[in-house]
């Protein structure tokens, strides 16, 4: 939903489609996040709680570096981490490159949280292997708090819980945790007063002005918590309130939807709003091409029954 989004102002968006309630163009067929968080699925199918840090890079390099079709829509992390892999490099060495802090593990790392449902340690631990390999510092915390969120709300925890557990599974003077606490006390405060959340003083907080580039991890965390809160944990209004604020809108209205998504289950989401195709692999390849967002869910539920 939030592709078309992605980038622009909160002002921008609101000028060109008013306020946000659904799809902003008929083209329902994922990004870049889609795909990453597929192939992040595919390895904790295959390794389950067993995966580790050289699986995930062993699958990259077979995968993903041997590609001469480029990779469209992939972020500079991505990109950093395969000429990182090609050069021989293996994590976290591969992840230590000048995008390290970039929301590409935080946008995919839902998974683990579906996978470890009611353990956020868990969750954070898996996905800090899965992310070594193309992120460092700030990028895993990142992350790390998605999953943990995840795994919470999957186990039925309530929106103050859900937050907690982010908050708790990162350092607490990282700027990771200090989106998180910045997000949930103006977020807290429009849910208090029974006010709209105030969007640009939100923004005016948690964005780094001077750097050209959306897609900082702590930023997009911070964003989505906001969403995800305001609107009450629920799935129809946190993800187009995310997209609504732009920036990395794609990966923001991800990862709120995640959170949101997991809390409410399957009802939660708008009919009208699960006719998703399959990974088209435009960005990734053969590896994800085809593969079906609900078909890859089960099997992860069923794969966290089993463990």
């Amino acid at each position: 939903m939030g592709a078309p989004a992605e980038n622009m102002t909160a002002e921008a968006i609101a000028h060109r489609w008013g306020r946000v309630t659904g799809f902003l163009t008929d083209a329902r067929s994922g990004t870049d996040d889609t795909e990453y968080a597929a192939f992040s699925a595919i390895l904790l199918l295959e390794h389950g709680s067993a995966l580790t840090s050289d699986h995930v890079a062993d699958a990259w390099i077979e995968h993903l570096t041997r590609r001469t079709e480029g990779f469209p829509g992939a972020g500079f992390s991505e990109l950093g981490t395969v000429e990182n892999l090609r050069a021989g490099l293996r994590p976290p060495a591969s992840g230590e490159h000048l995008h390290s802090w970039s929301d590409g593990l935080a946008m995919r790392s839902a998974v683990h949280g579906v996978f470890a449902a009611g353990d956020p340690a868990e969750a954070a631990r898996l996905a800090a292997i899965d992310g070594a390999v193309s992120h460092a510092g700030e990028g895993i915390y990142a992350g790390q708090a998605v999953a943990a969120a995840v795994a919470a709300a999957m186990a039925g925890a309530d929106v103050d819980d859900v937050v907690a557990a982010a908050a708790r599974t990162v350092p607490a003077n990282s700027w990771t945790a200090r989106s998180i606490h910045q997000a949930r006390e103006h977020a807290g405060d429009a849910g208090r007063s029974g006010r709209p959340l105030d969007v640009p003083a939100l923004l005016d907080t948690l964005v780094t002005r001077r750097y050209p580039w959306t897609d900082l991890a702590p930023e997009a965390v911070g964003i989505a918590v906001a969403a995800f809160i305001a609107a009450g944990g629920r799935f129809a209004d946190a993800v187009p309130l995310a997209v609504s604020m732009g920036r990395d809108a794609d990966t923001t209205a991800a990862i709120s939807g995640a959170m949101a998504g997991a809390l409410g289950g399957y009802e939660a989401i708008p009919a009208d709003w699960t006719d998703i195709g399959p990974v088209t692999g435009r960005c990734l390849g053969d590896v994800v091409r085809g593969l079906h967002l609900s078909g890859l869910a089960e099997r992860l539920a069923e794969a966290r029954d089993a463990r």
